[in-house]
């Protein structure tokens, strides 16, 4: 369990870049749009290139065999786990600070249940009781931050699209999971945690495409093809595989839950990145006492005997 706990941790830790670099390239004055299209468009190149490198190009042909045979179930899981996901996202970086994206997207905790459960599988009551632990020490940090001067309209301009990605995560991710366990050739290449990513990731670039033709939003600037090429590194190659290798190590709906929940480091690293980057302010004894919690829901989850 300590070895899953660590592998979400460390994937959440890369993941963080996403919420602070976003945030940055709006003050910035870069286009959400690009922020989320160029992320995923880098990382599907970047993991296309790994593969050939590693596996030779008769695995890679394989791979996009394998899509093109399922277009549309990767369409479907790659357009919602990461397309409607990180598009959310990147408008949510466009209108509010950082780490009230990183703290709202945590709902994805208590969704992971709910997920599991459509998908007929079940997390122990246990589980959830320290899931909600997690959720509720979010709630405080931004409680903390709204009493201290933010605006509510901010606030919710970062509330309500961090919240549908929470949601648009886990479907995505248990999809794949799915496939992953299957019967058949597919599931022998979902194995390797780059090729489910990869999958998943051109799947998701019809989304983004479309995104591009509907608003046609401004050039890129360098400085923002930079930031999205090194969040396509931290966080689409690296981040993003632990964390499905981390998932896909079990079928268990707790173990599961147990990395999922890992993502509530997502918040504390990014309100660390966003003060020590962008100049945010410390949390008050409110906002460590939310932190508090999150740590112990988490050591709750790896620890607490299942039986």
């Amino acid at each position: 369990m300590f070895k899953l706990l660590l592998l979400g941790l460390l994937a959440a830790a890369l993941f963080s870049s996403n919420f602070v670099l976003n945030r940055a390239m709006s003050l910035g004055g870069g286009h959400w749009v690009w922020s989320a299209s160029l992320r995923y468009a880098e990382t599907a190149l970047l993991l296309a290139g790994w593969l050939l490198l590693r596996r030779g190009g008769e695995y890679l042909t394989g791979v996009l065999r394998l899509f093109l045979r399922r277009w549309v179930f990767w369409v479907l899981a790659g357009g919602t786990g990461y397309g409607v996901f990180y598009a959310c996202l990147c408008f949510a970086a466009d209108h509010a600070p950082a780490w009230i994206t990183a703290s709202t997207y945590q709902v994805t905790i208590l969704m992971t249940p709910l997920v599991l459960r459509a998908f007929g599988r079940r997390v122990p009551v246990r589980g959830i009781v320290f899931l909600v632990l997690i959720f509720l020490g979010i709630i405080v940090i931004n409680a903390d931050r709204i009493f201290g001067g933010l605006s509510m309209a901010q606030v919710l301009a970062g509330v309500v699209p961090a919240t549908i990605a929470a949601i648009a995560y886990p479907v995505g991710n248990q999809m794949l999971n799915e496939a992953r366990y299957a019967d058949g050739d597919e599931s022998q290449y979902l194995k390797d945690a780059f090729t489910s990513v990869l999958l998943l990731t051109v799947g998701s670039l019809p989304v983004f495409a479309a995104l591009v033709v509907v608003t046609m939003p401004p050039a890129p600037t360098v400085q923002q093809i930079a930031a999205t090429t090194v969040i396509a590194v931290l966080a689409g190659c690296g981040a993003t595989t632990l964390f499905i290798y981390a998932r896909n190590l079990s079928n268990d709906p707790y173990r599961i839950a147990v990395v999922d929940a890992t993502q509530a480091g997502e918040a504390v690293f990014t309100l660390i990145g966003e003060m020590l980057i962008l100049g945010a302010a410390w949390p008050d004894v409110p906002g460590w006492v939310g932190f508090a919690a999150m740590v112990t829901g988490l050591l709750g989850l790896a620890l607490w005997p299942r039986a």
